[in-house]
């Protein structure tokens, strides 16, 4: 399938970004994706489900099988259309607004989606947060906070409150980044967290095996999100994703296939691992 290579239009968008300003159009896979019941019968909690990679991840684990508690900050709008793709599968669609930030809304929406759908056996940390700066003087601490209080902080607030509810053979997904292993000094605050965040699956794979509880995170590359139009300057959304080896971003559609393979019962043995989807960029 030919998907879209830069240079792509001129565009800004305020944070966190608008699926329906972009140009062109995010694929995340709402026509080529077909689900084989990978995930039948199971019930996911995805953070940052209303655009992105986040809706990509929700609509395949829906024709999977799985219904999807749908977590976001305020894009009403993208958190809507998500949930009209997971119950167009057939699956159950809950939707859970709110700031991460918040370690008290992190523990009210675990036990709100586990309320209503009587389980969860996968949780998908993928929500997160950027701005591109410059210089270091330009980074307020204030930027600093917030990216480490949305990226890093949630994902622990969240995993303690999601595991005592798991089960055996239930998994917790973490979205790092390219930037883990090759941080952008434009992005130093977001590339410090991706790096934590991959330093904390390592051990929380550890500290939960006992249980049964895989951990992993995903790895990606330039991902055509409407984050990118948000945070970047012009000329490198122009660019996005041109000075990787395949020549263009990939579509969110293209790394949802990684969540399901780590989500489902035949990755039994599969924690504490990084998949990167980085379109042939190695990663150290």
């Amino acid at each position: 399938m030919a998907y879209p290579r830069p240079p792509f239009p001129k565009q800004d968008q305020t944070v966190p970004g608008d699926t329906a300003k972009m140009s062109p159009m995010p694929d995340h896979g709402e026509k080529t994706y077909r689900g084989s019941g990978r995930l039948s019968g199971m019930a996911a909690l995805i953070t940052g489900a209303d655009s992105g990679i986040g809706r990509a991840v929700a609509l395949a684990f829906a024709r999977e099988g799985a219904d999807v508690a749908i977590s976001y900050l305020s894009e009403h709008d993208d958190a809507q259309q998500t949930r009209d793709l997971v119950e167009q599968a057939g699956q159950r669609a809950l939707l859970l607004p709110g700031d991460i930030q918040s370690a008290a809304h992190c523990r009210a929406i675990v036990k709100e989606a586990y309320d209503i759908f009587g389980r969860i056996d996968i949780l998908v940390n993928n929500a997160a947060h950027q701005q591109h700066f410059d210089k270091l003087e330009d980074i307020s601490d204030e930027e600093w906070d917030l990216t480490f209080r949305t990226n890093i902080h949630a994902m622990f607030y969240l995993s303690k409150a999601v595991a005592p509810r798991m089960g055996e053979g239930s998994s917790i997904i973490n979205t790092a980044s390219v930037n883990s292993d090759m941080p952008n000094p434009g992005l130093l605050a977001y590339a410090t967290t991706k790096g934590a965040i991959q330093n904390f699956t390592a051990g929380l794979a550890q500290s939960l095996a006992s249980r049964g509880i895989r951990v992993n995170c995903v790895a990606p590359g330039p991902v055509w999100t409407p984050l990118i139009p948000a945070t970047l300057p012009t000329e490198a959304v122009q660019n996005f994703g041109s000075n990787y080896p395949m020549g263009r971003p990939a579509q969110p559609g293209e790394l949802a296939s990684a969540y399901v393979m780590l989500a489902e019962e035949a990755s039994s043995y599969t924690s504490g691992a990084t998949i990167a989807v980085t379109g042939g960029q190695p990663i150290l």
